[in-house]
């Protein structure tokens, strides 16, 4: 099983394997190298009609519906924990090919541009950011009542609606979605990180 491969992930372990990436994604600080809106959304092709054919294993909607969210929601309260429980030494780390302090600085950024419910809820479908931004909010104080509420609302808005998009579009292209599963699941990428490239692209020019 490649652990980086969505389709990879669900074809080996089915909706275990779907619920343990978004665990460790939202709630481990190694966890932004994992597929997240990838994976919901070949999950979500999974419990359509045409799973066998494109993916090669048939998932419960119903069982991917409700867990899914839930994952994400425990594994964010896990990161939430972490942060408060380590404080500011836990992103006092130095910059490596993958964790580094100017993520750390953007991330935060995030939370204070657009305040707890907005950035909770942007977050979701930002990757990098919707798993560095779970422990900032421990490190900060983030009051434990809040971060549970828009935890849940956005985790159910996250998850629910990348895995109904997968599911229409197995719907909707039966017969031939095989065919294009792979390059629908480049766009699904593509769009996840264009959040971060448009703020890239804007630094660069203001620094020019």
């Amino acid at each position: 099983m490649n652990p980086l491969s969505a389709q990879s992930i669900v074809e080996t372990l089915g909706l275990v394997g779907v619920f343990m990436v978004l665990l460790a994604e939202t709630g481990l600080l190694i966890g932004f190298i994992l597929p997240g809106d990838s994976l919901l959304f070949v999950a979500g092709v999974a419990a359509s009609g045409v799973a066998m054919k494109a993916v090669g294993v048939q998932l419960s909607l119903p069982a991917l519906m409700i867990g899914a969210p839930i994952a994400a929601i425990v594994g964010s309260q896990v990161g939430r924990n972490i942060g408060e429980k380590l404080g500011r030494p836990l992103f006092a780390r130095p910059d490596g090919r993958i964790f580094s302090q100017d993520r750390v600085k953007k991330t935060e950024d995030f939370l204070a541009r657009y305040g707890y419910a907005k950035a909770l809820i942007l977050a979701r479908f930002v990757p990098v950011v919707r798993t560095l931004i779970n422990p900032i909010a421990g490190v900060i104080g983030m009051p434990k009542a809040t971060f549970l509420k828009w935890n849940v609302i956005s985790a159910i808005l996250w998850t629910e609606s990348v895995i109904i998009l997968g599911y229409l579009l197995g719907e909707k292209l039966k017969g031939s979605i095989e065919k294009y599963l792979l390059p629908i699941v480049a766009v699904v990428i593509v769009i996840s990180i264009l959040p971060l490239l448009l703020g890239f692209i804007k630094e660069r020019k203001n620094k020019s």
